[in-house]
């Protein structure tokens, strides 16, 4: 299924009636919102709901809203064992990570927020690598790569240790970029540094010479200034992800939508569907803030419009 016919399977949310919701567990009896809203996930898209709930706290001070950066797979363990009410993603939902939150009664709605080009890094002080093929970067990340200096790449670079940094394997960025790169899900070597917090990879690459990484667009844009953007040639050139060429599609095959999904139970509570109509309606001025690329505004307002007709249908 294509990112086009996912946005269409969108469920958002209906208008906020807050007042006469009585002692509910987001009101305090005033009409103010009140409560904690609990998300986790991925580190990819943290920036944005960390944007998103920073905003929101301003509009309702009472709410009070935590992001965790455990992964997207093990945001989904949390979510689906119903700790959490919002888990952020880089990637779909998988169909046994479906099948625990059906065992587990959890029922959720998948929502596409923004865009993201899965960004190729190296360090500064590298002179030599400026833009690396699909085949390069498999021969390096392949589960069977004999590739332990810059020179098993290509002759023409140094001899020097190729050290590489990646997402762990509860990344939704590890899943895609393993999927997208090597073919299968999961299949990488082992020997790289990992970890499920982008800040980390973004530290170790900055500081390490003839380092080799990949995470999202926005931390790259963060601190451009202390790494190196690896352009892309996926058949037709070497691309560097930006905003144009993230969505026109030219940077290709790293461009990915990013998802954040909701519990339905949790839309009961007047508080979370406040926070997720602010999110939706909100997108397209705090997405790009963040270095991340909005959906169109016709996408999101096609889903709030769709959302209405199925919430009143009783789903």
């Amino acid at each position: 299924m294509n990112f086009q016919q996912r946005t269409c399977l969108v469920w958002l949310l209906p208008t906020l009636i807050v007042s006469g919701c009585g002692g509910s567990a987001g009101d305090d009896g005033s009409g103010a919102l009140a409560g904690a809203i609990r998300i986790d996930g991925s580190s990819t898209v943290f920036p944005i709901t960390e944007a998103f709930a920073e905003e929101f706290q301003i509009a309702h001070p009472d709410v009070r809203v935590t992001v965790g950066i455990s992964g997207t797979g093990g945001g989904f363990q949390r979510f689906c064992s119903g700790e959490t009410h919002l888990s952020n993603a880089s990637r779909p939902i998988t169909e046994s990570e479906v099948a625990a939150c059906e065992a587990a009664g959890v029922e959720f709605t998948e929502l596409p927020v923004a865009w993201d080009g899965l960004s190729v890094i190296a360090n500064p002080a590298n002179t030599f690598v400026s833009c690396l093929t699909v085949d390069e970067l498999r021969r390096i990340w392949a589960p069977d790569s004999n590739v332990t200096t810059w020179r098993d790449v290509r002759s023409e670079w140094p001899g020097e240790a190729i050290r590489l940094y990646g997402p762990g394997t509860d990344s939704g960025t590890f899943d895609y970029f393993t999927e997208t790169i090597n073919g299968e899900s999961g299949a990488s070597r082992a020997d790289f540094q990992a970890s499920e917090d982008d800040n980390i990879l973004v530290q170790g690459v900055a500081g390490d010479r003839y380092a080799l990484g990949y995470f999202g667009f926005a931390y790259y844009a963060e601190n451009q200034d202390r790494l190196k953007l690896v352009e892309v040639d996926g058949g037709a050139g070497c691309v560097a992800p930006s905003d144009q060429t993230i969505e026109d599609g030219t940077y290709a095959p790293l461009s990915r939508p990013l998802y954040v999904y909701v519990r339905h139970a949790a839309l009961e509570r007047p508080e979370v569907r406040a926070y997720v109509q602010f999110m939706l309606e909100e997108a397209t001025t705090l997405v790009p803030a963040t270095g991340y690329h909005a959906l169109s505004d016709e996408q999101y307002a096609e889903g709030l419009a769709r959302v209405d007709g199925v919430v009143g249908g009783g789903a």
